[in-house]
C-alpha cells in the first residue's frame, strides 16, 4: 500500500511538471502577442486546465485517453515497480528538457518510460517480449507524433488564409482588436484540450496501479478522486509558468500577430479536440508547434525558422527511446532493492 501511496504521489508531481513544462503550449501566442501579461496568461490557461474535468466528466461522459493510455501496455506485465520506474524516467528528461527549454512531449516520455520498464520487466528486448506492448494503442500514438503537428499546420494554415480573405477590407485597427479579444476564446479552448488530454494520461497510469495492487477491477472503474486530482495538478503546474520554454514557442519557430494567435489557437484546439474523440494520446506540443508553423508558413515559408524546427523534431524523435532507457535502467535499480 505504502509503494502505491508514493506511485500516486509521483504521479501527480509529474502531473504538475507536465502543467509547467507544457504551461507554453498555452500561453506563448498570447503572451508573445501581448494580449495578456504573463501573469494574466497562466491562471487564464490554468482555469481551463482544469476546467476540462467537467467536460471529459460530464459531457463526454468518459476518460476515453486515459483508458487508452492505460492499455498501452498489456495489463498483466504492468506492476507497481514498472509504473515507479516509467514515471522516475518521465520525470528525469521533463526536468531536462525544460532546463535546456527543448519543448518535448510530456505525454511521449511518459510512454517511452512505460513502454521500457515493462520490456525491462520482462527481463529482455527479444521477440519473446514484443507481446508486452499494445501495438494497436502505440502505433497509432507513434503515427501521431508525425500526424499532430501536420494535422495541426494544415488547419491552421487553412484557418488563416480564410480569415485573410474575409478580412481583407476590414479597418486594419478594429479587426487587430477584434482577433485580440477573440484569442482569448483560442487560447481558452487549447488550454481545455490541453487539459483534458494530459492529465487523462497520469489517470491512466494512476488507474493502471490501483489496478495492478488490486484495489480496482479496471481502469474504466477510477474513483472521482483520482480524476480531479490529476486536472489540479496540471492546472497548478501551468500556473507555476515555464517560462524557458515560452520564448521557444512564442518567437523563435515564427512571429505571431493577434490574428495567427487566434488561427494556431483555434487549429490545435480543434486537433487535440479530434484525437480525444478518437482516444489517441497525443502532444499537445508537437499540435501547437505545428500550428505555430502552419500561420506562419502563410507568409512565406522563410518566415519560419526551419532550423529551430529541426532541432524540435530531433528531441522528439529521441525521447521515446531515451525515455525508455531510462526507465530500464530504473527498473534494474529498483529491483535490486525489492
Amino acid at each position: 500500500m505504502t509503494f502505491l501511496v508514493i506511485i500516486i504521489i509521483l504521479a501527480l508531481i509529474f502531473d504538475y511538471i507536465n502543467g509547467f513544462h507544457d504551461a507554453a503550449n498555452s500561453i506563448a501566442t498570447i503572451v508573445s502577442t501581448k494580449v495578456l501579461t504573463p501573469f494574466q496568461a497562466v491562471l487564464w490557461a490554468a482555469l481551463f486546465n482544469f476546467a476540462a474535468f467537467f467536460i471529459a466528466k460530464y459531457w463526454i461522459g468518459e476518460f476515453k485517453i486515459g483508458t487508452s493510455f492505460a492499455k498501452s501496455i498489456n495489463s498483466h506485465f504492468i506492476t507497481l515497480p514498472v509504473i515507479f520506474s516509467a514515471l522516475i524516467a518521465a520525470i528525469t528528461w521533463n526536468l531536462l528538457t525544460w532546463w535546456f527549454g527543448i519543448p518535448s512531449s510530456s505525454s511521449h516520455t511518459l510512454l517511452g518510460g512505460f513502454m521500457g520498464a515493462a520490456l525491462a520487466h520482462v527481463g529482455h528486448f527479444t521477440d519473446n517480449g514484443t507481446d508486452v506492448i499494445n501495438y494497436g494503442v502505440v502505433v497509432p500514438i507513434f503515427l501521431f507524433i508525425f500526424g499532430a503537428p501536420l494535422i495541426g499546420m494544415v488547419v491552421a494554415l487553412v484557418i488563416t488564409l480564410v480569415i485573410v480573405n474575409i478580412c481583407r477590407r476590414a479597418n486594419p485597427y478594429k479587426a487587430e482588436n477584434w482577433f485580440r479579444r477573440l484569442q482569448l476564446v483560442s487560447s481558452a479552448l487549447f488550454s481545455l484540450g490541453h487539459g483534458s488530454n494530459d492529465a487523462q494520461k497520469v489517470l491512466g497510469l494512476i488507474a493502471a496501479a490501483m489496478v495492478a495492487n488490486g484495489d480496482l477491477d479496471s481502469v474504466k472503474h477510477v474513483p472521482d478522486w483520482v480524476p480531479l486530482a490529476c486536472f489540479t495538478s496540471i492546472g497548478l503546474g501551468t500556473m507555476s509558468g515555464g517560462w524557458k520554454i515560452v520564448k521557444t514557442m512564442g518567437s523563435r519557430i515564427t512571429k505571431v500577430t493577434p490574428l495567427e494567435g487566434v488561427a494556431a489557437e483555434t487549429a490545435g484546439a480543434a486537433t487535440l479536440f479530434l484525437t480525444e474523440h478518437l482516444g489517441v494520446p497525443v502532444s499537445t506540443t508537437h499540435t501547437i508547434t505545428g500550428a505555430i508553423m502552419g500561420v506562419g508558413a502563410t507568409k512565406r515559408l522563410s518566415a519560419v525558422r526551419w532550423g529551430v524546427t529541426i532541432n524540435l523534431l530531433w528531441a522528439w524523435i529521441l525521447t521515446i527511446p531515451v525515455s525508455a532507457v531510462l526507465a530500464a535502467i530504473v527498473y534494474y535499480i529498483v529491483r535490486l532493492f525489492l
